[in-house]
C-alpha cells in the first residue's frame, strides 16, 4: 500500500525514531509529574504551576511548527543534537532554579529545544520505506519508554530530592545523543511521490493548509484536554477510589498499544479512509460515554476503547502525512499543531467543565472530534492517491 524508496526500518533506525519522538514529546507526556514538582518546590497554586507547564508546552509547539520546513531538508541528525543540547541545558536550569522566574525561563529554553528534536524526529518518520510500520513501531516504543519516564521522574524527585527528575531528563538527552545518529538524515529518495526540488533529496515538501493544522490542533485539544480530567471525572461520577481510577487509566494506556498495531492492519484490509472514519467515530463515542457515565464498568470499557482508537488514529495520521509528503514537513507540521492543541486543551476543557458541567462537555467533545477529523479524513484520501497513483511533478493537495 505504501511501497516507496526510503530508509529501511532497521533496529537502529527504529531506536533513533523512538528516542527522538519520546524526548521531543517528553514534556507533554511527563507534564503531570513536572506540575507536581513545580507546585511542591515553589509552593505554587494549581494555576501557577499550570502557567509554567503551558509555557513549556507552547514553546515546544511553536518551535516545532517553525522548524517543520527546515526538518524537511537533510541535516536532521545535527538538528536533533542541537535540540538535545538546548533542552538538556534547560532541564539543568529547571533543576537548579530557585525562583519561579528562573523556572519559567528554564522551561522556555527546554521547550524550545524539545521542539527542535520533535520536528526533526517526526519528519524522519516520512523517510522510511514503510510509513505504516514506522509509525506503529515508533508509537509503541514511545508509549513504553514514556511509561518508564513517568515512573522514573517522580521516583527521582522523591528519593533524591525535589527537582532531580529534571536531572534524569537531562541524562536522557545525553543518552539519546549517540542513538540519534541512525535517524534518517534526509527525505525519502526520488522514487517517492513528489517533485524534483533541490535541497530536499529530490522531492518537494507539501505546505500544510491552515484548515488541516487547525483540525489537528482541535483534535488533540479535545482528546488530551479531556484525558487530563479523566481521573477527576472517574472519581466524581462513578464513585471509584483514586487507586481504582488510576489502575483503569494505566491499564487502558497499555492496552491502547493494540490500537497502534490494529490501525495499519485495518488500513490495508478496509482502506485508510474507511478505517480512519471508524476509529474516529469510536473514539468520539467512547470519550462521550466516559465523561457522561456513572457506571464503573462502562467507564472502564470506554477508557480502554478511547485510548486504543486514539493511538490507531495517531498512527494512521502520521502514516498518511508521510505518504503525501516524503520530505517529512507535513508530519512535523501536524506534530507541532498537535502539540499546540495538547497545551491549550486542558485549559479549554477545564473551563467548560467548571462552567457548564459534564452534561454539556460530553456532546461538545464528541462534536468537536467529528469536526476536527474532517480535514484529517480528507488527508487520508490524498494519501491513498499518493500511494496508489503517484504522479511525478505534483504533491497531492491536503
Amino acid at each position: 500500500m505504501n511501497a516507496r524508496s526510503g530508509s529501511a526500518l532497521t533496529f537502529g533506525v527504529a531506536v533513533a525514531l523512538i528516542a527522538g519522538v519520546t524526548l521531543g514529546n517528553g514534556g507533554a507526556n511527563v507534564m503531570p509529574v513536572f506540575v507536581d514538582d513545580f507546585a511542591s518546590r515553589f509552593a505554587m497554586s494549581d494555576s501557577g504551576a499550570g502557567l509554567v507547564a503551558a509555557t513549556q508546552l507552547m514553546a515546544t509547539a511553536v518551535v516545532t511548527l517553525l522548524l517543520a520546513k527546515r526538518a524537511a531538508r537533510p541535516g536532521r541528525v545535527r538538528m536533533t543534537r542541537v535540540g538535545l543540547a538546548v533542552s538538556g541545558a534547560g532541564f539543568l536550569g529547571a533543576a537548579a532554579a530557585t525562583t519561579p522566574v528562573t523556572l519559567i525561563l528554564a522551561n522556555l529554553v527546554l521547550g524550545a529545544g524539545l521542539g527542535a528534536v520533535y520536528a526533526a524526529a517526526t519528519a524522519a518518520l516520512a523517510a522510511t520505506d514503510d510509513a505504516d510500520k514506522a509509525s506503529a513501531v515508533t508509537i509503541c516504543g514511545v508509549v513504553g519508554v514514556t511509561a518508564l519516564l513517568i515512573m522514573g521522574v517522580p521516583t527521582a524527585n522523591h528519593d533524591l530530592g525535589e527537582g532531580t527528575g529534571f536531572l534524569l531528563m537531562a541524562l536522557c538527552c545525553l543518552l539519546a545523543w549517540p542513538l540519534l545518529s541512525r535517524l534518517p538524515d534526509g527525505p525519502a529518495g526520488p522514487g517517492a511521490p513528489g517533485v524534483e526540488s533541490a535541497g530536499t533529496g529530490g522531492v518537494a515538501s507539501a505546505k500544510p493548509s491552515v484548515v488541516l493544522l487547525a483540525g489537528t490542533g482541535l483534535l488533540w485539544a479535545v482528546t488530551q484536554g479531556a484525558w487530563s480530567y479523566a481521573s477527576v471525572i472517574g472519581r466524581q461520577h462513578t464513585g471509584m477510589s483514586h487507586s481504582a481510577v488510576s489502575a483503569v487509566l494505566a491499564i487502558s494506556s497499555v492496552v491502547a498499544l493494540v490500537g497502534a498495531v490494529v490501525g495499519p492492519i485495518a488500513a490495508r484490509h478496509f482502506g485508510r479512509m474507511r478505517s480512519m472514519a471508524v476509529f474516529v467515530t469510536a473514539q468520539a463515542l467512547a470519550m462521550a460515554a466516559l465523561i457522561f457515565t456513572h457506571d464503573p464498568v462502562i467507564f472502564t470499557v470506554a477508557a480502554v476503547l478511547w485510548q486504543a482508537c486514539q493511538l490507531a488514529v495517531l498512527v494512521q495520521m502520521l502514516a498518511a502525512a508521510a505518504l503525501i509528503d516524503p520530505t517529512g514537513r507535513l508530519v512535523a507540521s501536524l506534530s507541532g499543531a498537535g502539540a499546540l492543541g495538547t497545551g491549550v486543551g486542558p485549559l479549554a476543557v477545564g473551563a467548560i467543565l467548571d462552567g457548564a458541567g459534564a452534561g454539556v462537555l460530553s456532546p461538545v467533545l464528541a462534536i468537536g472530534t467529528f469536526i476536527a477529523s474532517l480535514p484529517l479524513l480528507r488527508m487520508t484520501v490524498a494519501s491513498g492517491e499518493a500511494a496508489d497513483e503517484p504522479q511525478p511533478g505534483r504533491v497531492p493537495t491536503v
